[in-house]
């Protein structure tokens, strides 16, 4: 069993370094395609978790800079208690702004182990945890011991978030799709929106000193995003900034567009538009749209002289059972391709 200490009873504002490392788990980890639900604030600031629950990846995140190694022990003492659990972990992070240069053996890494700690730092960061293990209630000081410190660093990893900006964290979550990358100010909103939606998950139940025999029973508080819930989000902010930074009617749809009669014209454009947000926003057929997606996005990119109709015609049944399902018809399904279409820089 596992009993939930230390979660934040307020909300507090949404943390930039706490949406990064969402992102970190998301797209920089060896393993992140093995995640996809990212529980917030219940384990531990962020959680990964496996689409059956089967493996957890825990993380703390402290978007300090120049931060000690004495500090660093004291910011463990969540992910230690973790470890001491009975819940198997399958990685313990640890997601820093910078650390100051008495740390590190070699400075330039991002990403390493204890091998790369200072024997002196290393000695601080023990005293750190066992200074601020003590003052928790949720630790037994029987715990602190050299022996399992020392085996709880040893899996230990630390992440120093110093080169990566907002953007470029989105950025990552369309890399198989370079083409359809926006400016830079809508990767900027769009990372502040997953803040702000990670942000009021803590707002969802209140978990302190609740106790779960098995780890998918933390799903039950609704304190999580999934892997496809923000890809979605990221390509809906996508193809409405394409929508509105652009004419309404998109320049490969003109020739369909101009098929209609012009008393027709206003209301079918319309429907089609309308179809879209529809789609776009119902967020419980995020894998259906991300689906139909990538195999429009795919026809595009190994065709780039196709026009709509051509890929239109290039999508398979099952594309077309899964537009249906979404909800467009043929004209908006259309719609929906010239948007992605005139999206997808040359």
């Amino acid at each position: 069993m596992y009993t939930v200490k230390s979660s934040e009873k307020l909300r507090k504002p949404g943390s930039d370094a706490e949406t990064k490392a969402l992102l970190y788990l998301m797209n920089f980890m060896p393993d992140s395609d093995e995640i996809f639900y990212f529980i917030v604030d219940f384990f531990n600031d962020l959680t990964g978790m496996d689409t059956m629950s089967t493996k957890l990846w825990d993380l703390q995140s402290k978007g300090d800079h120049n931060v000690g190694p004495k500090k660093i022990g004291k910011e463990l003492v969540t992910l230690f208690k973790n470890y001491m659990s009975e819940f198997d972990f399958n990685a313990y992070i640890i997601f820093i702004g910078t650390v100051s240069s008495t740390v590190c053996i070699d400075c330039s890494k991002n990403v390493f182990d204890i091998t790369n700690i200072k024997d002196s730092a290393l000695d601080k960061i023990k005293a750190g945890l066992i200074e601020e293990g003590k003052k928790k209630n949720y630790i037994s000081e029987t715990d602190l011991t050299d022996e399992n410190i020392c085996s709880f660093l040893k899996k230990l990893k630390f992440v120093i978030d110093n080169d990566k900006k907002p953007s470029e964290y989105v950025r990552s979550i369309i890399r198989n799709h370079p083409s359809i990358v926006p400016k830079e100010e809508t990767l900027n909103a769009i990372f502040n929106e997953i803040r702000n939606v990670q942000s009021s998950k803590k707002n969802n139940n209140v978990v302190e000193n609740i106790t779960i025999q098995t780890s998918d029973e933390a799903l039950n508080y609704s304190r999580y995003l999934t892997n496809n819930e923000i890809r979605l989000l990221t390509l809906q902010r996508i193809i409405q900034s394409e929508i509105m930074l652009k004419n309404a009617i998109p320049t490969s749809f003109i020739d369909i567009y101009n098929t209609w009669q012009p008393e027709e014209k206003i209301n079918r454009i319309e429907e089609c538009q309308q179809a879209l947000y529809r789609v776009l926003f119902n967020n419980n057929t995020s894998d259906l749209f991300w689906h139909l997606f990538e195999r429009t996005y795919n026809i595009i990119v190994k065709n780039p002289s196709y026009n709509v109709q051509q890929i239109f015609l290039d999508l398979n049944k099952s594309c077309y059972k899964i537009a249906k399902d979404l909800g467009f018809d043929v004209l908006s399904l259309k719609y929906f391709i010239a948007i992605v279409k005139d999206g997808i820089r040359p």
